[in-house]
Parts: C-alpha cells; sequence; structure tokens
C-alpha cells in the first residue's frame, strides 16, 4: 500500500488487497473508500450491508430472517 496517502482506496477480491484508484478492473473492486483501513475491511461491510437490506422490511415483504 505504499504511496496510497490520497484518494479513494478499493478491496481487490481478485488479489484480496487494498488498492489505489489506479488498480485492477472495476469488476473485481469493493469501494471506492475513503481510507484504506475502511478498505482493508471491505468483505465485512458488505456482509453486514448485505445482513441490513435482507432484513429491511422497506425492501423485503418477507419476515426477517434469523440471526
Amino acid at each position: 500500500m505504499d504511496g496510497m496517502s490520497e484518494g479513494k482506496f478499493y478491496y481487490c477480491t481478485k488479489h484480496k488487497t487494498v488498492e489505489g484508484e489506479e488498480g485492477c478492473r472495476a469488476a473485481d473492486r469493493l469501494g471506492p473508500y475513503d481510507t484504506a483501513e475502511e478498505a482493508a475491511h471491505a468483505l465485512e461491510i458488505a456482509a453486514e450491508r448485505t445482513k441490513s437490506w435482507d432484513n429491511d422490511p422497506d425492501w423485503n415483504d418477507e419476515p426477517p430472517k434469523d440471526a
């Protein structure tokens, strides 16, 4: 992650690394994130958001799933 002190950060799902704006193709990345630390937790953030959306009554007509 050398030289990545400015701009946005991404998590590359192919290489399992944090990268800057000039990185792998968009289909292989999650982001953008404001910090490298946030990008490093991209998979956890995505899992939390998915769980939240799966149980959001405004977007899901099914009853909430068990945790």
